[in-house]
Order: structure tokens, then C-alpha cells, then sequence
């Protein structure tokens, strides 16, 4: 049976085996978290915010996504309270990612999924200054985190749950028979009729199918499809004798003393509006000559006077037109012309017995 000491001394060897394999273990995964543990050399960088909601010191910093340090460092400086960005972060990165690191590079607050922790991300896609030193101030570039989202949202959930009301009074409203579209849906003499329209509708294509009415001869009946036919073969038949030059519109389409005919016309023409142009004939003196117009005009000058006198009823002529007496006493003369020329049809004798008186 082992003694007491040597219990003390087994305990003790597992106890400090145990110690040293953690203290292994821990190291091991401390170099392992990206940042490079206390054996990588590493700078202090510094940005400020207006607001850390959900930072903690350990945070990651990434950068592209990778792990290059952590938080070291949360407080508020009241000096910045006036450019809106109290909040200064201090972060401990590794030197090993110095080459991607520039001063120009933005600071971002992400969050590992909705609900994940709060890092710093490092955006260094458009910087092209120098690399960073130890104590760099880099900017910051503030995001919209779930709830700044949320809150931006309320006023389109609010709009949408007017807009889910509205919907449901309208359904209500149909479903109780109301409106163009609820007697649409619930009245059944709209049904009948619809009904009443397809059964028509179903008796006409019926009729059309046998061969009734005109529409039904119009699909049925072959005989529109022989005159058709018989017409299509006669527009061919007068095409072709154009074609041929035959008939009047052939010779006009295809006789070339036509298209000679019409050119000296066309000629002829032009040499007469020439030759009126230039005031020779009787047509271009009538055109041209300033003695022939004043006389024309003189002459429209002395009608227009005539029709003047006319028509204040001066002279035989004017009182022929103007004096109602004139044409009662015409109408009357040939109203006794007519009686006499009657009496003289009906009893010859009369008038037309010639007696001779001998002394």
C-alpha cells in the first residue's frame, strides 16, 4: 500500500502536468485567433465615432474580413462633442497586415449577422495614402444598424397595415354583396344572365354551324366560295391582259406611242404657256397687254353701272324690273292671249268667218 508521501507527490506531478498542458493549450490558441498573440509586434490606431452602441473592448478589428486585433480601448473625450464623434476607439492591430493598412483607410461599426457582436471593420479599397504609424487617426464612416433600420421602417409597416386595413373593409364590403364587385360575385341574376347569354350565344354558333342565316351561309355555303374563287380567277384574267397590253388600260399601261402621245401633249402644252407667258397670240395679248385689261375693265366699269341703273329702276329696262305695274299689265295681256286663243280653238267660226260685201 503506497505511503501518504508518495499520494502527495502523484498529485502534485498530475497538478502540474494538468497546469502546464493549459497554459500550452492556451498559448496555442491565443497564436492561433489571427492577431498574432504577445510575440507579434503590433500598433496602436485610433477613431472616433458618435455613437459604440454594442462595442466592447475585445471586439475583433477585420479587416476584408480577417481578424488583424481587437478593442483595446472604449471612452468618451469631450473635446470632439462638437464635431459629433465623442467616442474614441482605440485598437491594437497587427503589423503583419501593415502593407494594406493606409491612413486614408475608413472605419466602419459592423455587426456579425442581425444579431451578432458589434467589430470594427477597416475599409482600405479606395485609400491610396501612406501606410499607418503607431497612433494613426483613421476616419470613420457611420452605417445604419438594425435598429436606425427598424425605426426607418415603422412609417412603411405603418403604411402598410393602413393599407392592410383598407383591404380588408374593401373585402368586407364584397363579401357582403356591396358594390359593382360584390353583385358581381354574389348576385345570382347575374349568374342567369350570364348564363341566359352563353346559351344564346351557344344556339348562334349552332345556326352558324348548319348553315343558317348570313353569317352561316357565309362559312357554310360553298357557293360564296365558287364566286370568290370566280372572282379571284377574273382579276387574274384582266391583270394578265394588262399584262398582254390589251384593252384600253393595257395599250395605256404598255403602248409606247401612249407614253409619246402624252409627251408632245406635255410639250405642247409648255410651248403654249411659253408663248402666253411672253404675250404672243390673242390669248397672251389677253394676258400680257395693259390696253386690252383697261378696256376690259372699262367695259366691267359700264356693266356695273348698267346693273346700278337697273336696280334703281331708271330707264325701260329698270322699270321693267322695279315697276310691279309693268308685270301685272304683261301678266294680264297674256292671260287675255290665252282666253282668246281657247275661245278661238273652241269655236273657229267665229273668229276665223270671212264675209264679203259687194257694193
Amino acid at each position: 500500500m503506497p505511503s501518504q508521501k508518495q499520494l502527495k507527490w502523484s498529485q502534485l506531478k498530475v497538478g502540474i502536468t494538468v497546469l502546464i498542458a493549459s497554459i500550452t493549450l492556451g498559448v496555442l490558441i491565443f497564436l492561433m485567433s489571427g492577431t498574432g498573440g504577445f510575440l507579434t509586434p503590433k500598433i496602436k490606431l485610433k477613431s472616433y465615432f458618435d455613437n459604440a452602441g454594442g462595442l466592447r473592448v475585445g471586439a475583433p478589428v477585420r479587416l476584408n474580413g480577417v481578424d488583424i486585433g481587437n478593442v483595446s480601448a472604449i471612452q468618451i473625450v469631450p473635446d470632439r462633442d462638437k464635431l459629433l464623434t465623442p467616442v474614441e476607439v482605440t485598437m491594437k492591430v497587427s503589423t503583419k497586415y501593415h502593407f494594406n493598412l493606409h491612413k486614408d483607410s475608413v472605419t466602419l461599426l459592423s455587426t456579425a449577422g442581425v444579431l451578432g457582436e458589434t467589430y470594427i471593420d477597416i475599409d482600405s479599397s479606395q485609400a491610396k495614402a501612406g501606410e499607418v504609424q503607431d497612433g494613426t487617426i483613421l476616419s470613420s464612416r457611420s452605417v445604419p444598424d438594425f435598429q436606425d433600420v427598424v425605426r426607418a421602417s415603422q412609417g412603411s409597416l405603418q403604411n402598410l397595415d393602413s393599407l392592410i386595413k383598407r383591404l380588408d373593409r374593401i373585402v368586407t364590403f364584397v363579401e357582403s354583396g356591396n358594390g359593382s364587385v360584390g353583385k358581381l360575385i354574389y348576385d345570382p341574376s347575374l349568374y342567369n344572365r350570364l348564363n341566359t347569354t352563353v346559351s344564346e350565344f351557344q344556339k348562334l354558333v349552332n345556326e352558324v354551324t348548319e348553315g343558317n342565316g348570313t353569317l352561316g351561309k357565309l362559312v357554310s355555303d360553298d357557293e360564296l366560295y365558287r364566286k370568290a374563287n370566280t372572282a379571284v380567277d377574273d382579276v387574274n384574267t384582266i391583270i394578265n391582259d394588262l399584262n398582254a397590253g390589251k384593252g384600253t388600260a393595257g395599250k395605256f399601261l404598255k403602248d409606247p406611242a401612249l407614253y409619246n402621245s402624252a409627251s408632245d401633249t406635255i410639250a405642247n402644252v409648255k410651248k403654249l404657256t411659253d408663248d402666253v407667258n411672253a404675250g404672243k397670240g390673242a390669248l397672251g395679248k389677253l394676258t400680257k397687254d395693259p390696253d386690252f385689261a383697261n378696256k376690259l375693265q372699262d367695259t366691267i366699269n359700264k356693266l356695273s353701272a348698267i346693273t346700278d341703273r337697273l336696280e334703281a329702276g331708271e330707264g325701260s329696262a329698270g322699270m321693267f324690273l322695279r315697276d310691279p305695274a309693268i308685270f301685272n299689265n304683261a301678266n294680264q295681256l297674256l292671260v287675255e292671249s290665252r282666253e282668246l286663243v281657247k275661245a278661238v280653238r273652241e269655236n273657229p267660226k267665229k273668229y276665223l268667218t270671212i264675209q264679203l260685201k259687194v257694193f
